[in-house]
């Protein structure tokens, strides 16, 4: 979600050779090890509820493989795609890290990655979603393997629903803002609390309206055209409504969103099932069965729809042989069966493969519900720089849920700051 990767990063990229800190293991001129072989992992994920159990599965990693060590370091979420460009465009980059779905086309092209197409990383290729398998695919080459997948849903509190004497989700954004005021109006907890200013959480709405944010086929910019200024106008009337929260700017509105919909001062939000076990910790949760989970929304053409997120699991075309080999084994371990019925029992996230989905994690509440809204997920295009769009997004649909900007102004800035991003691309 941060700008494209620079020419000067990429140069720099391309002549790292052992300089990596994750060359620094013993190895021989040929790249064979001459004794055990210590990797760096950099894990991104949410450090307090998912991390440790990472960390758990790389104990185990090296318990069943004495001759490979791993450094394990988890990197805060929001800071690990500049970290990783500037650790894989100079040195001190991770042999294998935890890469978001957004991210590998953007570090494939950029050379930082190595294809894994044939090698032990990729060898159940056949086991994992189609779709997963090519939204880590660039040229025609894997740079990396599906590790967990996810999407936006609709969450909502069931008691508070009860309440206000609603019995349904709301399948429509006009549907929701009704439902929000009768909410607040019966039961003065906040109708919905929604993410302000974050480019992601806004694509429901363009999809509602049949639209995105470029056309990557045509090569055209599309996220100031008519149907997307109505999607942001609807996004907008989400923090203006009766029974909605105003836009939170803070830099903890996240942490604001969360804790109102966990301890029950608001009854929906969109969210993804990252959040799941936090969820669950709240007092409004104490019984798992009060999360509601739905489909986000639809848009005023009927459709509904979320981005396909998620993360896969890279390899750092800088380090020498003997590490790609080691971080390749590390790789197929943790994107395993085994193992990613582990993380979903443990994180409540949803797996990549259908061998991973046993019937314990099909009884799970947050996965069964998430993935009964995964078919109307939407993949994002083969476009490396597509991630990089969102954060001049976010800025200017801060602008606009402010009133500091109209939303046809907004998007115009967006669109000109794509289209600096996309050379190619006519507005």
């Amino acid at each position: 979600m941060r700008r494209g990767i620079a020419a000067s990063a990429l140069i720099a990229a391309l002549a790292v050779t052992t300089a990596a800190c994750g060359s620094s293991g013993g190895s021989g001129s040929d790249g064979k090890a001459d004794g055990p072989v210590t990797i760096t992992y950099w894990d991104t994920s949410n450090a307090t509820n998912e991390a440790p159990n990472y960390k758990a599965l790389i104990d185990k990693f090296q318990a069943a493989n004495p001759d490979i060590k791993v450094t394990f370091v988890n990197v805060p979420f929001d800071q690990a795609q500049n970290k990783l460009q500037t650790a894989m465009g100079a040195k001190g980059a991770p042999d294998v890290f935890r890469s978001e779905v957004g991210w590998t086309a953007a570090f494939a092209k950029a050379g930082f990655l190595a294809p894994l197409d044939g090698t032990d990383a990729a060898k159940d290729v056949s086991a994992f979603q189609p779709s997963l398998i090519k939204q880590a695919t660039y040229e025609g080459k894997l740079y990396g393997v599906p590790l967990v997948t996810d999407t936006l849903g609709l969450l909502y509190n069931k008691d508070l629903f009860a309440k206000a004497g609603i019995d349904k989700a709301p399948a429509t954004w006009d549907e929701l803002k009704a439902d929000a005021a009768q909410i607040k109006d019966k039961t003065g907890a906040d109708g919905l609390f929604m993410r302000a200013g974050d480019g992601y959480y806004a694509m429901p709405f363009l999809y509602g309206e049949g639209t995105n944010l470029v056309d990557a086929a045509n090569k055209k910019i599309t996220v100031n055209t008519p149907e997307a200024v109505k999607a942001i106008d609807t996004y907008k009337s989400m923090f203006t409504s009766p029974g909605t929260v105003k836009a939170d700017v803070t830099t903890d509105s996240y942490a604001h969103m969360m804790d109102a919909f966990n301890n029950g001062k608001a009854a929906m939000i969109i969210q993804g099932p990252w959040e799941i076990t936090n969820i669950y910790k709240g007092s409004a949760f104490a019984d798992k069965k009060n999360l509601g989970i739905a489909p986000v929304p639809a848009g005023s053409t009927g459709k509904a729809g979320a981005p396909t997120g998620g993360h896969n699991v890279s390899v750092y075309a800088g380090s020498d042989k003997a590490h790609q080999a080691a971080a390749e084994k590390l790789a197929a371990f943790l994107t395993s069966a085994e193992s990613q019925t582990f993380l979903a029992l443990k994180n409540s996230t949803l797996p990549t493969r259908s061998d991973a989905y046993t019937a314990d994690v099909k009884a799970d509440p947050g996965i069964a519900g998430f993935q009964t809204i995964l078919p109307v997920a939407q993949p994002r295009p083969e476009l490396p720089e597509y991630s990089s769009m969102f954060a001049p997004l976010g800025t200017d649909l801060t602008k606009v849920a402010q009133d500091q900007a109209t939303t046809q102004s907004g998007l115009d800035t967006a669109a000109t700051d794509f289209a600096k991003l996309l050379p190619g691309f006519s507005k």
